[in-house]
């Protein structure tokens, strides 16, 4: 079995960074799509910043120029980094990779258990 597991995050106080890290364990034949999702209290899960294999990124508008994700194939782990933080970037953070166990099988999501991010003002 798959399991993903994400690590950093912490208490920053506004204006400052944070960096996140993830990486599976498990059968693993290779990982596709890598993502970071956010949800903060009250409010619904929302995608943060997506990479795929290729390193082609996607960024929710919040973001855009503040976060950087990055991946490294050959640990398979996905980065980002969180610069210019702010009191609504609080959050609890998931990893979700996109993971085929054989070289046959199809791609499922794994997400990990989620890392909380405070930001205080």
């Amino acid at each position: 079995q798959v399991q993903v597991v994400e690590s950093g995050g912490g208490l920053v106080q506004a204006g400052g960074s944070l960096s996140l890290s993830c990486a599976p364990s498990g059968k693993i034949f290779t990982v596709n799509t890598m993502e970071w999702y956010r949800q903060a209290p009250g409010k619904q899960r929302e995608l943060v910043a997506g990479i795929r294999r290729d390193l082609g990124t996607n960024y929710a508008d919040s973001v855009k120029g503040r976060f950087i994700i990055s991946r490294d194939n050959a640990r398979n782990t996905v980065y980002m980094q969180m610069n210019k933080l702010k009191p609504e970037d609080t959050a609890v953070y998931y990893c979700v990779m996109e993971v085929a166990t054989t070289s046959k099988s199809p791609w499922y999501a794994f997400w990990g258990q989620g890392t909380q991010v405070t930001v205080s003002s």
